[in-house]
C-alpha cells in the first residue's frame, strides 16, 4: 500500500487543492482537472495520484447527487438500467488502471488531461443545445441497448480515469430523449457515483491509494463544496470555467513535456 509522509506544505497543498476542486464541481464541474494535476505535481506516482483522488472526491459526489434527489422523482424507471453498465465499466476501468505499467500510464496522463479539458470547453454549448432541444423519447429497446453499450464505455473511461464524464452522460441521455436538464443532471451524478464508488472501492481494497493524502483531500472536498461554492459563485461561473481550462490545458502542456521530451 503506498503510504507518504506529508510535510505541512504537502498536507496544504493537497487541501487546498481538492478544497478548491470541490467548489468548483459544486458550481461548474471538472475539479479533478485542479486535484489530480495537485497530485502529480505534489510527486505522487500518477497511478496511486488517480486512485486518490477517486477516493477522495467521491464523497462529495454523492452531495451533488442528493441535491438533484427531486428532480429523479417521476423518473422513466428504465433509466435506471443504465447503472449496470455503469457498475460493470467502472471496475473494469479501475482493473485496467492498476494492471497498466507506471511508465505507461504516465504517458497517457497528458492525453487524459487534454481530452478531460476538451470535454469541459464543450460542455457549456453541448448544455446550451441540450436545453433548447425537444426531441420525442426513444422508448424502443434498441435504443436502450444501445443507451447501455454508451454508457459502459463511459463508465470503462471513468474507472480508468474519469475527468470528463458528466458532459459525455449528458449527451447520451439527449440521445435517448430526455430534455429536462435538470433531470438529466440528476441522472448523470447518480450514474458517475456508481463508476466512481465502484472503482473507489476497488482502489481501496487494491492498496494503490494514499491515506495521509485521501484523507486531507476528503475533507478539503467535503469543505470546498460546502463553503467553497460562495467564493466561486461570487467569481462567476465563466471565470471558474476559465481557470479549469486554463489549469487543464497547463498542466497538459507540462506534463507532456515531462514525459514525452
Amino acid at each position: 500500500m503506498p503510504e507518504f509522509s506529508l510535510s505541512p506544505f504537502q498536507a496544504l497543498v493537497a487541501f487546498a487543492a481538492a478544497f478548491t476542486a470541490g467548489a468548483i464541481n459544486s458550481v461548474a464541474g471538472g475539479g479533478t482537472l485542479v486535484s489530480f494535476p495537485a497530485l502529480v505535481w505534489l510527486g505522487v506516482p500518477s497511478i496511486v495520484a488517480n486512485a486518490t483522488n477517486t477516493v477522495a472526491m467521491w464523497p462529495g459526489s454523492m452531495g451533488s447527487l442528493w441535491g438533484y434527489r427531486k428532480e429523479m422523482r417521476g423518473l422513466n424507471r428504465r433509466m435506471l438500467l443504465l447503472i449496470v453498465p455503469s457498475l460493470m465499466g467502472g471496475i473494469i476501468g479501475a482493473v485496467l488502471l492498476r494492471v497498466t505499467p507506471p511508465g505507461v500510464f504516465d504517458r497517457l496522463v497528458p492525453f487524459l488531461i487534454f481530452f478531460a479539458t476538451l470535454l469541459f470547453v464543450a460542455q457549456e454549448p453541448i448544455q446550451r443545445k441540450l436545453k433548447s432541444s425537444n426531441p420525442e423519447a426513444h422508448e424502443s429497446s434498441t435504443w436502450l441497448w444501445g443507451a447501455m453499450g454508451f454508457q459502459f464505455l463511459v463508465a470503462l473511461y471513468g474507472g480508468y480515469f474519469g475527468a470528463g464524464i458528466g458532459i459525455l452522460m449528458l449527451a447520451a441521455l439527449s440521445i435517448m430523449g430526455l430534455t429536462d436538464i435538470h433531470q438529466m443532471n440528476g441522472l448523470k451524478n447518480l450514474f458517475a457515483a456508481c463508476i466512481n464508488g465502484i472503482a473507489a472501492i476497488y482502489f481501496m481494497f487494491s492498496g494503490l491509494v494514499s491515506w495521509p493524502y485521501a484523507v486531507v483531500m476528503i475533507a478539503g472536498s467535503v469543505l470546498g463544496g460546502y463553503l467553497g461554492a460562495g467564493a466561486a459563485r461570487r467569481i462567476g461561473r465563466t471565470m471558474v470555467r476559465r481557470i479549469v481550462i486554463g489549469i487543464g490545458f497547463a498542466m497538459t502542456t507540462a506534463l507532456f513535456l515531462k514525459t514525452w521530451l
